[in-house]
């Protein structure tokens, strides 16, 4: 499943890379497109997987970026299986579980500002 997301989520700005290449005999518009396609899709994943979206700049870093797209598919992947600690700025909306899944953390995303509000109350 990682394999298939990250190949999902790489493989568009490769393609799109080349034809621009082809298209422009300009390398480095391949280059430039390919790193900001993984920016955006480093950006994209990972408030899903316990890092912050501004990492998407560092996303954009050639082959350091493809490494983030390959982790962050690896932990999206493995969502239901989160064994990953929540940052300090999650923990307030995230719980440890218990029974058959313990061991694992739950950190669900907030979907309205009345959950928002109603999470901050139980405190």
């Amino acid at each position: 499943m990682a394999a298939l997301l990250f190949a999902a989520a790489v493989v568009p700005g490769w393609t799109l890379g080349d034809l621009a290449e082809r298209a422009t005999d300009q390398p480095a518009l391949d280059w430039l497109i390919t790193c900001g396609w993984s920016g955006l899709v480093v950006s994209a994943l990972a408030p899903w997987s316990s890092y912050r979206a501004r990492d998407g700049l560092a996303g954009a870093v050639p082959l350091y970026g493809w490494y983030l797209a390959g982790l962050l598919s690896w932990r999206v992947a493995l969502l239901p299986y989160r064994d990953w600690e929540p940052r300090r700025d999650e923990l307030w909306r995230a719980r440890w579980l218990t029974g058959d899944l313990i061991g694992y953390w739950r950190a669900d995303q907030v979907t309205s500002e009345r959950s928002l509000a109603a999470s901050r109350r139980t405190r």
